[in-house]
């Protein structure tokens, strides 16, 4: 989608559709929101709709760098402590690893 052709109240629509839509877990809508709107929010000269899209773009990408983050500590945290976990964390594995007591 080009979004030099789409109106300014079109693009603050769909910068709050993607805004929203990462709630629904999907934070990878934010990563494309703050990917998309970037430009728009903070390098276009001054538009009406341009604050309410720089909210939305520093929020997403607020919300992609907290699920970064809690996504790594997670990680980390498994890979440190499946083989203590036993049963638990076999059943919360996609594969088992072979080799591990």
């Amino acid at each position: 989608m080009n979004l030099e052709r789409v109106p300014n109240e079109e693009k603050l629509n769909l910068c709050r559709k993607y805004y929203l839509g990462g709630f629904a877990f999907l934070p990878f809508l934010w990563l494309v929101n703050v990917v998309w709107f970037f430009k728009e929010a903070f390098m276009k000269p001054a538009y009406n709709e341009q604050p309410q899209i720089k909210t939305y773009v520093k929020r997403s990408a607020l919300g992609v760098l907290l699920w970064v983050a809690v996504l790594t500590t997670w990680i980390t945290i498994f890979q440190h402590f499946r083989a203590q976990w036993g049963e638990v964390a076999d059943y919360l594995s996609f594969t088992i690893p072979l080799g591990v007591e």
